[in-house]
C-alpha cells in the first residue's frame, strides 16, 4: 500500500463516526484519484471549519458566528425554546423544517454512571434565558433513554418556579412501525403516552 502520508490520511478518516479501515481506504483512495476537485477542495474547507467555527454562547450550536444565525433569526420565535442532547438533534430538527423556535443544546444528559453532572452540560445558559423573560414554553426534546428522562425530570424541576410551561416530544410507536418489533421501553411509553383518537 501506499507511503506515510497515503497511511496517515487512512488513519485520520478512520477515527471519523461510520468509518471503520475499509470504509476510510475507500474514501481516501476516491480523493486521491482526484486531488484537485476533491482533496483539495476539501481541505481547504476543513481548515476555513477549524479556524471559523466557534460554540454559540447563547444555545451552544456550532456556527461561523456568535451568536448563531439561528439565535439572530428575527423571524424565529425567541419565547419558544427547544432543548435537545447534541448539535445532531439539532440539524435533524432544523431538517425536519417542524421547529421555528430557538435552540438549547445541552452537550448530553445527566448520568451519575458517567460522572455527568449539571455542571458538566449547558443548563446554567438556559436558565439565565428563561430567568431573562420572554420564555414561554420550553420543550424537552430528550431521547427515550434512562438519562434522557432523568434529565428531563431534573430540568422539569428546576424551570417550574418560573411559572414557563415546560413540555416534552412524544414517545412511543412510530409511524409504519409494527407493535411486535417495538421493544419493551417503547411499548410502554407509547401506551403511557395515549391521547384521544
Amino acid at each position: 500500500m501506499g507511503g506515510g502520508d497515503v497511511e496517515r490520511l487512512i488513519q485520520m478518516l478512520s477515527r471519523l463516526p461510520g468509518l471503520g479501515p475499509r470504509s476510510a481506504r475507500r474514501a481516501a483512495l476516491s480523493l486521491l484519484r482526484q486531488p484537485q476537485s476533491r482533496l483539495l477542495p476539501l481541505a481547504h474547507v476543513m481548515e476555513a471549519a477549524a479556524r471559523n467555527v466557534r460554540t454559540c454562547s447563547s444555545c451552544g450550536t456550532l456556527d461561523s458566528c456568535d451568536p448563531c444565525s439561528i439565535c439572530r433569526d428575527p423571524e424565529r420565535d425567541h419565547g419558544l425554546i427547544c432543548v435537545v442532547e447534541t448539535v445532531g438533534d439539532l440539524w435533524a430538527l432544523e431538517r425536519a423544517l417542524i421547529h421555528r423556535g430557538v435552540y438549547q443544546v445541552l452537550g448530553g444528559t445527566l448520568s451519575a454512571l458517567s460522572g455527568r453532572g449539571p455542571d458538566d452540560l449547558n443548563i446554567a445558559s438556559l436558565l439565565r434565558r428563561v430567568e431573562a423573560g420572554g420564555v414561554r414554553e420550553v420543550i424537552l426534546a430528550l431521547g427515550a433513554t434512562v438519562e434522557g428522562a432523568t434529565t428531563a425530570h431534573w430540568l422539569q424541576e428546576r424551570l417550574a418556579p418560573s411559572g414557563v410551561a415546560v413540555t416534552r416530544v412524544g414517545h412511543g410507536v412510530p409511524i409504519g412501525g409494527s407493535l411486535d418489533v417495538l421493544d419493551d421501553g417503547t411499548l410502554v411509553a407509547a401506551l403511557t403516552a395515549r391521547r384521544p383518537a
